[in-house]
């Protein structure tokens, strides 16, 4: 039989375990089960829901380019209007009055120093195509002149830039002008205004729509645990859907008129398309009604995905004109910027637009006390260091009863191995001896596991933290480590880069992983031994699987955990020795 201490620390290693690789790998959604949407539609007064909007052009209605251009080379045709922004470089094309053009200043596509800005939205014929539309469509059978993805429209000016609007007009030449106005703010924000003027004597019905289109599969995390793909807000519920996911649903027949993966009405919120750290999203008039698609086609042998948005149908009458404004957020995922943003505008759950994960509540409280002692230190990577040691002092007490109980543990370990050797042959009866032990002594012996179970929610909030936030990605520590949210790069089974060879990632195994492996064996020591030889020599490379495990994660998790268990074996060595564990358990 095995002792209960080993048991109940193996249970633990196992929880831990399971819960990390799970978290990892196998949990598909972080909110709490819906009902099944696909191929629903939900109706709300004041919009249209009736069907999809038949948006189409020559960049969606037929098949994408065959053979990419160079994106340069893209942007050289057609007449365009500059964006310059402090964030936002980019620029508007005037043939459908699109968004397809827009890079983030000062995020770097690598660390490197001379690394290009990160590309956000890029112009169809080239080789990942992602930009937004807008425009009107014609309801009730009307058949007017509406502007599309080949409408050329005239600007009133040369540049978009804060505190200096871009103004976009079209005639159809039946008696209808169309406007569009871009405003955009210092950051990621881009208003859009479109008004109809009609100077006929008859009313129109038109129906405001617009869509985020995208062209082809982006490389993705492939991680349960970051939000990739479609995404938005409806009725104050969080709705995800990866690339992957709609696309095998396509494939597979489950899919809406083979397209439509999503269909949802709802008064306030936002929807679009989402990667780990940049976002495309379209925010209504959150007092409006709007109905919101997920959609999906193949096209020429390339993948379409499209976020489309309607508004309420609008008449507009014989010489008035009418309106619709919304906003459009393109840029990085900033946690304070997007606060700030569901606060200024009042945007329903837009935090949730960076995947805190099931452990909300914790993770964001990590990460703001990460970013003060940033604040304070200069370096996320001291700042993880700073906020172990207040993690260690937030459990000290906690941590100081389950080390005394453990050293008692220790202690006991001769009593315990001479009752089994003693009572081998009667399981029974020496279940009955090792409880009335510790009843004797007075020790719990699942007092040990609860430090290690207690935290194991924290751990999680950290490796969440750690994995979303913008604020990680790129963030340097000391020596090698440039790059707080990537694995690490000096890797001990290509010799430290000695060996030109760059191992698969299951023996991607870097330096700090092995240190952090070193350390768990070391605090492994401190525990009471246990007395199975065969469940001793399993127990012995729990270490080991730990350090494989952990070379896939960022490696300020890594520098967490070993910095954690070197203040773990001062504290427990400390406590153990002052109740005599070690000498009395020789």
């Amino acid at each position: 039989m095995q002792s209960e201490d080993t048991r109940n620390l193996v249970l633990a290693v196992v929880i831990i375990l399971a819960m990390m690789i799970g978290y990892q790998l196998l949990i598909a959604k972080h909110v709490a089960p819906q009902p099944d949407t696909r191929a629903q539609q939900n109706v709300a007064t004041g919009a249209d829901s009736a069907s999809a909007p038949a948006i189409a052009g020559p960049d969606l209605g037929a098949a994408p380019a065959a053979v990419p251009e160079d994106r340069t080379a893209v942007l050289a045709r057609g007449d365009r209007v500059t964006i310059k922004s402090p964030r936002l470089n980019g620029s508007v094309r005037l043939e459908g009055g699109r968004l397809d053009d827009l890079t983030l200043v000062g995020y770097r596509q690598t660390i490197k120093k001379d690394s290009p800005d990160v590309v956000l939205l890029a112009p169809a014929g080239t080789a990942a195509p992602y930009y937004v539309d807008f425009g009107w469509q014609n309801v009730q059978g009307g058949s007017v002149a509406v502007p599309d993805a080949t409408t050329v429209w005239q600007a009133g000016g040369d540049v978009l830039s804060p505190g200096k609007p871009l103004t976009l007009t079209w005639d159809n030449g039946q008696g209808l002008v169309f406007s569009r106005i871009y405003t955009v703010d210092d950051n990621y924000m881009i208003s859009v205004t479109d008004t109809v003027e009609n100077t006929t004597g008859a009313a129109v019905s038109l129906q405001p729509y617009g869509a985020i289109n995208r062209v082809g599969i982006p490389e993705t995390v492939k991680s349960a645990i970051v939000h990739e793909g479609f995404l938005g807000v409806f009725h104050e519920t969080l709705e995800h859907e990866s690339y992957d996911d709609l696309k095998e649903d396509a494939q597979e027949g489950k899919l809406k008129d083979d397209r439509q993966a999503f269909r949802k009405a709802s008064t306030g919120g936002w929807l679009g398309i989402t990667d780990k750290y940049w976002l495309v999203a379209y925010v209504p008039d959150q007092k409006q009604t709007f109905n919101g698609w997920f959609d999906y086609r193949n096209a020429g042998g390339r993948d379409v995905f499209r976020s489309l948005h309607t508004g309420a149908q609008t008449v507009v009458p014989a010489g008035g004109s009418a309106s619709t404004a919304g906003r459009l957020f393109a840029g990085a995922k900033e946690t304070k910027l997007i606060d700030a943003y569901e606060e200024q505008y009042g945007i329903v759950m837009f935090d949730r637009a960076i995947d805190w994960g099931w452990f909300y509540f914790l993770a964001r409280p990590v990460f703001w006390l990460l970013e003060l002692l940033k604040g304070w230190v200069g370096n996320f990577g001291l700042a993880i260091l700073a906020i172990t040691v207040v993690i260690k002092l937030a459990f000290f007490q906690l941590a100081n009863k389950s080390y005394i109980a453990m050293g008692k543990m220790r202690k006991l370990a001769p009593k315990m191995t001479a009752i089994r050797e003693r009572l081998k042959d009667d399981p029974v009866k020496q279940r009955e001896e090792v409880m009335k032990l510790y009843q004797t002594e007075k020790v719990n012996p699942v007092a040990g596991c609860l430090p290690i179970l207690v935290q194991i929610p924290v751990f999680i909030a950290l490796y969440q933290v750690l994995m979303v936030s913008i604020e990680m990605r790129h963030a340097p520590f000391y020596g090698w480590v440039h790059d707080l949210s990537g694995q690490d790069p000096l890797l001990i089974t290509n010799l430290f880069g000695l060996i030109p060879w760059q191992p698969p990632s299951f023996l991607a195994i870097g330096l700090w992983a092995a240190i952090m492996g070193v350390t768990m064996y070391v605090q492994q020591q401190l525990n009471p031994p246990p007395p199975d030889p065969i469940q001793a020599k399993v127990f012995q490379f729990l270490p080991l699987i730990f350090i494989f495990l952990f070379a896939s994660f960022p490696v300020g998790l890594v520098i967490y955990w070993t910095w954690n268990n070197l203040l773990t074996i001062a504290q427990q060595w400390v406590i153990m020795k002052r109740h005599g564990a070690f000498e009395e358990s020789t």
